[in-house]
């Protein structure tokens, strides 16, 4: 049972098998973890429902986005005790002159305060984690995140954070573009429309990556720690 099997058609599944899409990418023997966009100001300070959240944050999740940052938690022990590389792509503060298209079309997210742009505590980053700040949703739009994992020999990316519509699926076709085995665990990413997040997940699954529960990665990610041992 897959999470957006309530809301995708059995005949809409079965056109995209005929077609031949929905295959497994696998996992390699390199991965990096990223953490997309976990900061305050798409959570909101505390786990609240989203209609309270979005008083404190008009860009918060609400509640979802702590349901995905416990998931994470447990992502990043794994790549932690590995010593697998940590990667940070976040949204930096906005600036007059990034107004723009995203102005025009989200004017809220020019009025963030600064304290809406830490990144959340459980979460954050330590001494040796990379850091990507961005402008655009790619991860890899105008950065330098290709330059670090070719300098890391990476193969695997694991995607996690928001939005699942978003950010997310706009880094996970540029990794699927860039030859990147690329994961996505569906209850370590969020959005704040479940219609949205479902949709986009299936899709992705068909076309761009493998997408799987935090407890199904975890059991793969064993593996690769018992091959490199």
């Amino acid at each position: 049972m897959k999470p957006w099997d309530k809301i995708i058609s059995e005949k809409e599944k079965e056109a995209y098998r005929a077609a031949g899409f929905g295959r497994k990418g696998g996992f390699g023997k390199r991965p990096a973890l990223l953490i997309i966009d976990v900061q305050y100001r798409t959570s909101g300070s505390i786990p609240m429902p989203f209609w309270e959240s979005i008083k404190e944050y008009p860009t918060s999740c609400g509640e979802v986005a702590w349901k995905a940052i416990d998931k994470i938690t447990e992502l990043l022990k794994i790549f932690r005790e590995k010593n697998w590389p940590v990667i940070y792509p976040f949204v930096a503060p906005k600036e007059n002159f990034d107004k723009g298209q995203l102005a025009a079309k989200v004017p809220t997210i020019m009025n963030i305060p600064e304290e809406g742009y830490k990144f959340v505590d459980q979460v954050s980053p330590e001494k040796n984690d990379i850091l990507v700040p961005k402008k655009h949703p790619s991860a890899f739009f105008g950065t330098s995140l290709s330059s670090y994992l070719i300098d890391l020999n990476i193969d695997t990316l694991v995607l996690s954070g928001c939005t699942t519509s978003g950010c997310i699926r706009a880094s996970v076709i540029d990794a699927f573009s860039l030859n990147y085995k690329t994961i996505v665990p569906y209850d370590a990413v969020y959005d704040r429309s479940e219609t949205s997040h479902l949709i986009n997940l299936f899709d992705m699954s068909e076309k761009y990556a493998d997408i799987m529960p935090t407890n199904e990665l975890t059991s793969n990610l064993i593996k690769i720690r018992q091959k490199n041992n």
